[in-house]
């Protein structure tokens, strides 16, 4: 960012701005204002936002809210959603270059001397979604109980075939670093519907697979070179929900807002000089860690839950930190007005013990996150609240390592994966593309990650051509300034 090519767009608002009386040092003090004088001034933007675009939505949002849950280093789409019968007759058989096609692999199994087939060892049943019915597995019986509020889509695939890349391509919408978060474009784009909470909020649950698992870095919630204030809030299981919210010992609340009335001020003459936006920024993010300090405490104390939203998300719902809790967590978040939460899980990366470990993942996530889905139903919420499921990329059809009907290893596969999306919008009940008889290549209405994401903007409102922002000389976008993503109609209301 240049800081006196923003200095001089800025000067160009500030005179436009003088000329109606509300000058860009008005607006930013706002945040400091009684709540009853703010509120008078925020029930003036359009649907009671607070920040965003001027010309945002671009058209009516299906929903106001987004939730994505996260399964980092990729669930086996062959022993969840992916059912492939006749893989059975091919146990120990090699993949068949005409259905590999050359494909590049992994370092992890291209030196095999072989590819053998290794068919799921768990039974599917075919289920009713009010339309052509679903095959789940039986790890997902939650799932499989709930499949006629969700549409699932089976031929995701991804131009990535490593975790790092794969997972900063698809939250960020591309595999380099340094680009901004989905939730991120949503709150620049959007603004918030509360100034108690921030408008993206993370959680990194625990989980109970393997125990070693595909590091997350900040930046994949991170603002990149959106201003600072819309990446994404990391909220802890452990110690202070947020890092720094509490105050030092020894400083009460009066004393803390005084600073900050202090602080402010040297923050405004600082901008006054520099014109750097980036002050702008500090002085919003001091603002909102003073509320959240009376917010955050509010939002984590679940005390005043019923004993059925327990028993609906499970045995795990009241241990901070697990999937469950995350998902109760997320339900509170929608009720308060965060614009975008996500959710972490890891531990998907079965390259070997499948039916050790892939149990234990499924268990983890597969009564909270329907139970999430059936909670804001029943609240009235789904209609216009947004679920994602997924993970980076799906898992081979080939085993790596040792193979035995008990048991097996999968490798990434890029190719072709499965995810779920229900709510705010999407067509419940349905199955949307189709792989081939190893789940290997796509053969029906190939989704790629681009499109999943304009999706994703254009169920909020937001035409993802549109939102734009310049940086190093390019209008950059979620989805990228090349390909062509497509808008998944198919599956939306």
């Amino acid at each position: 960012m240049d800081p006196l090519r923003e200095y001089l767009k800025l000067e160009t608002r500030r005179q436009f701005f003088g000329k109606t009386a509300m000058g860009l040092g008005a607006a930013a003090l706002g945040s400091l204002l009684p709540k009853s004088v703010s509120a008078a001034i925020t029930d003036a933007t359009p649907g009671g936002r607070i920040g965003g675009l001027p010309d945002l939505p671009h058209f009516a949002p299906k929903a106001k809210r987004a939730i994505y849950l996260f399964m980092s280093g990729a669930p086996s789409q062959l022993d969840m959603f992916d059912y492939k019968p006749k893989m059975d007759e091919w146990y120990d058989k090699d993949l068949p270059e005409s259905v590999r096609k050359g494909q590049r692999l992994t370092t992890m199994t291209s030196g095999q001397a072989r590819f053998p087939i290794a068919p799921s060892a768990y039974k599917f049943a075919k289920h009713d979604n009010g339309s052509d019915g679903a095959w789940i597995s039986e790890l997902l019986p939650h799932t499989a109980a709930n499949v006629s509020d969700i549409a699932i889509v089976k031929s995701m695939h991804t131009d990535a075939i490593n975790h790092d890349p794969a997972i900063t391509y698809i939250t960020t919408g591309s595999e380099r670093p340094g680009y901004p978060s989905l939730g991120a474009w949503l709150s620049y784009g959007l603004g918030a519907e509360t100034d108690e909470l921030p408008a993206f909020v993370v959680m990194n649950a625990t989980w109970t697979g393997r125990r070693d698992a595909q590091a997350l870095y900040n930046r994949l919630w991170g603002s990149g070179f959106l201003p600072s204030q819309h990446q994404g809030v990391l909220l802890r299981s452990q110690g202070d929900p947020v890092l720094f919210l509490s105050n030092p010992q020894g400083v009460n609340d009066d004393m803390r807002r005084e600073m900050l009335d202090g602080l402010s001020a040297l923050n405004e003459q600082h901008y006054e000089q520099v014109g750097d936006p980036e002050t702008q920024a500090r002085i919003s993010q001091y603002e909102m860690a003073f509320r959240m300090q009376s917010s955050v405490p509010d939002l984590t104390d679940i005390s005043d839950e019923s004993d059925h939203t327990y028993d609906l998300y499970g045995p795990d719902a009241k241990t901070p930190g697990t999937f469950a809790n995350c998902c109760l967590l997320a339900r509170r978040m929608a009720e308060r007005g965060v614009r975008f939460t996500q959710i972490f899980h890891r531990g998907w990366d079965q390259h070997g013990n499948v039916t050790g470990d892939l149990p234990n993942q499924c268990r983890d996530i597969d009564q909270p996150a329907m139970a999430l889905v059936q909670d804001l139903k029943q609240r009235g919420m789904l209609d216009d609240t947004l679920v994602i499921w997924g993970g980076e990329f799906g898992r081979t059809v080939y085993c790596q390592g040792p193979l035995s009907k008990e048991n097996y290893g999968r490798d990434h596969h890029p190719k072709a994966f499965t995810m779920w999306l229900a709510g705010g919008g999407v067509k419940a009940g349905i199955v949307h593309g189709e792989t081939d008889d190893f789940s290997y290549n796509i053969t029906e209405d190939p989704v790629d990650i681009q499109s999943l994401n304009a999706t994703t903007l254009h169920l909020l409102g937001v035409d993802h051509e549109r939102l734009t922002y310049r940086f190093n000389s390019l209008d950059n976008k979620l989805t990228g300034v090349d390909g062509d993503p497509k808008i998944l109609h198919d599956i939306l209301t």
